[in-house]
């Protein structure tokens, strides 16, 4: 494990020292591996010795700026090609959620389970996980169907699904956090629901997302979704898509990551 004596080294060393981040590094954590090896002062010390700082956004960008004056944002970004985009909106004979992530995001679903239950009573909504994790969930395993990710089969399973959910805590990891998910939906055509926090909130305005913020709006916004018609989801879907490909996917921000790697 590194102090971030390591990172520091290498990136003085370099004749072109890139540091590129998108979570909140900078803030301690609780386990015993954050207290023998902070990440904290592993991401101060490569910030520190960095001669350009690549923030995934504007949070993680001021934080960084605070250290070295050659921040730049160049949000997290996919490639829309990888994605099969979806082309049938009317809704599965059991409506599907779908949520992709890791096993220790997981517990993010806690937070809206009622809502999800209530939904899985109301209309039969299933939820699909794609994640390596297998740790149960509750009451919420009466509705999940597992699939683990696969390189070749998670844009298919992404496509099949009638929606993504991308809840979040309002905390300050959250903030800092580079709405990945919310990036895949949209490059499957997926209509989308997420919490309005950190990068969250501009991805869903751009991809004509909903942006429930109280419990009471996770039940009325999955009604949304699954009461409306395909063609009302057909173009919360393509607006994503087309969201993605101008304003998050490589191509787009090509040019700003030639300029910070001071590539021609």
């Amino acid at each position: 494990m590194s102090s971030g004596a390591l990172e520091r080294d290498l990136l003085a060393a370099a004749s072109l020292g890139v540091y590129d981040f998108d979570d909140a590094l900078y803030l301690p954590t609780a386990s015993l591996t954050g207290r023998l090896f902070p990440k904290e002062r592993i991401w101060r010390r490569a910030v520190e010795a960095a001669d350009t700082v690549i923030a995934g956004n504007s949070v993680l960008a001021d934080q960084a700026s605070q250290l070295n004056r050659n921040t730049v944002v160049i949000p997290s970004c996919v490639n829309p090609n990888e994605y099969r985009m979806k082309t049938d909106f009317h809704l599965s004979e059991t409506p599907r959620a779908i949520w992709i992530g890791s096993p220790s995001t997981e517990r993010f679903l806690q937070a809206i389970s009622a809502e999800l239950l209530h939904a899985h009573r109301t209309h039969g909504l299933r939820l699909t996980i794609v994640s390596a994790g297998e740790a149960p969930l509750g009451a919420l395993d009466a509705m999940v169907d597992r699939v683990g990710w696969d390189i070749g089969t998670f844009a298919n399973v992404l496509a099949s699904a009638d929606f993504g959910v991308m809840p979040l805590p309002d905390d300050p990891w959250s903030r800092g956090k580079c709405a990945y998910k919310l990036l895949q939906y949209g490059a499957s055509g997926l209509p989308m629901i997420g919490s309005p926090v950190g990068a969250n909130r501009e991805v869903l305005s751009l991809c004509e997302g909903l942006a429930p913020e109280t419990e009471s709006d996770w039940v009325d916004v999955l009604e949304t979704v699954i009461n409306e018609s395909a063609t009302a989801r057909a173009a919360r879907g393509v607006a994503g898509r087309r969201a993605i490909e101008a304003h998050y996917s490589f191509r787009a921000w090509q040019g700003e990551w030639c300029r910070a790697m001071d590539v021609e």
